[in-house]
């Protein structure tokens, strides 16, 4: 099994989940995709979703889902997303799409968190894959130097603009043994707008696609 096929069988087990009726948080990124395919399938039995990401918007919209603005609905029952790494109490590194805060702010008015993922990004310590820190840019040199102090080497990631407006810094060559000590001191820095830990807000379920198909954890 490829690993794309590894990412679509934890995709499809994530339907498992959705429950008739309600409004769906969705995440951002390939896995995310294989998730909004296989949630098309059984569109007419859920209200709509509410959206983390321009992309997927887009892809929801395609599907012929209804998309909300998240200040207008009361909650949301399960928020379905990837990780870039997970580690064994679920925390997680997030951020590789660039869309983080939105990702963020959907996680923590979710019920529940559903993180679907390819075994490759099973990790037992945080870090091997670069932090992504959202930053509004003039800070960007500042808060760069302030990362430093805190262990980790800042890359500005040229090109990019999140949805928000703001730059990213990736941050490697952490190893990660305390994240939500770490997640509460970046964000605590003066500029940034959050950081890529989702530690304080792991995942309630984590479903791993493997060789075998799709892994629950809880």
């Amino acid at each position: 099994m490829t690993q794309d096929e590894m990412k679509k069988a934890a995709a499809i087990k994530a339907l498992d989940y959705i429950k008739a009726d309600t409004i769906v948080g969705v995440g951002t990124g390939s896995t995310v995709n294989h998730f909004i395919d296989a949630l098309a399938t059984m569109k007419d039995n859920i209200v709509g979703a509410v959206s983390s990401s321009d992309a997927s918007t887009e892809r929801l919209i395609a599907h012929g889902i209804e998309v909300f603005d998240l200040n207008h609905v009361d909650g949301i029952d399960v928020y379905v997303d990837g990780a870039d790494e997970v580690n064994p109490h679920m925390q997680m590194i997030k951020g590789g799409g660039a869309a983080l805060t939105r990702e963020k702010i959907v996680a923590a008015v979710a019920k529940s968190f559903v993180c679907i993922a390819d075994n490759s990004k099973q990790v037992p310590i945080l870090g091997r894959f670069p932090l992504p820190v959202e930053v509004i840019p003039m800070a960007r040199s500042y808060v760069a130097r302030e990362l430093v102090k805190l262990g980790g080497d800042p890359v500005y990631r040229q090109g990019v603009v999140t949805d928000n407006g703001n730059v990213i810094l990736d941050v490697h060559n952490l190893s990660i043994i305390d994240p939500k000590t770490l997640e509460n001191s970046i964000n605590a820095l003066a500029g940034v707008v959050t950081n890529g830990l989702f530690a304080n807000r792991g995942a309630d379920v984590l479903i791993i696609g493997s060789a075998d198909g799709a892994k629950i954890i809880k």
